[in-house]
């Protein structure tokens, strides 16, 4: 009895320990089908991705005008984001796809761009270009520096991403005295959900978030005044208290 009792017991064991060791397995198979723009970027050689440059990955078989299309895109973006902060935090992991097929399989749906969980970035074929590029990586480098990701409201998150992509469909040149090519007193989405609804309707809602966001940073000196904000925010301040808006 003594011998089947623990014959029963290791038995039990070393199921149990299968089922531990298989757990890996099936989380990992899980992500892979429900959230694979995550998998995808922690994984973009399982996806079909191949490495350019350091963090930044394409699609494999692209020829090499493609390739070099790609990595100065990345490197132009950098720039932008590395002017408009004084440096950067944030190294993203880039992730470009230049054909649909590319893009729906590591996640993609309709959009040009999309940051992934604050830590990459993934391109759309219609995304692979330096303003598209640098609002992906604002959004990453904001976040970097924030200690709470709720800390701004996501009308401003947006708008700075258009200001610091200089994007030309929503602000004015820089050489313009006001930026503003659409200005509003109305209330601004405060939450990604409701962004993404009053965005999805009206595609002006990006120009007004950015006009609000280029007048505060004109009024207030300049682009230094993010990194002030960023600085009083992370002290335990709140984001209309910083900012007055």
């Amino acid at each position: 009895m003594a011998w089947k009792r623990w014959r029963t017991c290791r038995g039990g064991r070393v199921w149990l320990l299968a089922v531990l060791a298989a757990l890996p397995v099936v989380a990992a198979a899980v992500v892979a089908v429900a959230f694979p723009s995550v998998a995808a970027t922690t994984c973009p050689g399982c996806y079909g991705l191949e490495r350019l440059a350091p963090g930044v990955y394409a699609e494999s078989g692209l020829p090499p005008d493609r390739r070099r299309q790609v990595v100065s895109v990345v490197e132009e973006a950098e720039r932008r984001v590395r002017d408009f902060y004084g440096g950067r935090q944030a190294s993203p992991r880039i992730l470009a796809c230049l054909s649909d097929r590319c893009y729906r399989r590591i996640g993609g749906g309709g959009e040009r761009g999309i940051a992934v969980l604050n830590r990459a970035v993934m391109l759309s074929p219609k995304g692979v270009d330096p303003v598209i590029t640098s609002h992906e990586m604002s959004h990453v480098e904001l976040h970097a520096r924030l200690a709470a990701d709720d800390a701004v409201p996501q009308w401003f998150d947006e708008g700075l991403a258009v200001l610091v992509s200089g994007d030309p469909r929503y602000l004015a040149p820089e050489t313009a005295a006001d930026r503003c090519l659409v200005s509003t007193d109305a209330m601004l989405p405060v939450t990604l959900d409701a962004w993404s609804r009053a965005a999805g309707a009206d595609v002006r809602t990006y120009a007004k978030a950015a006009c609000r966001v280029s007048r505060w940073v004109t009024a207030n000196g300049g682009p230094h005044t993010v990194l002030d904000l960023v600085r009083r925010l992370n002290a335990g301040e709140t984001f209309g208290a910083v900012t007055k808006m």
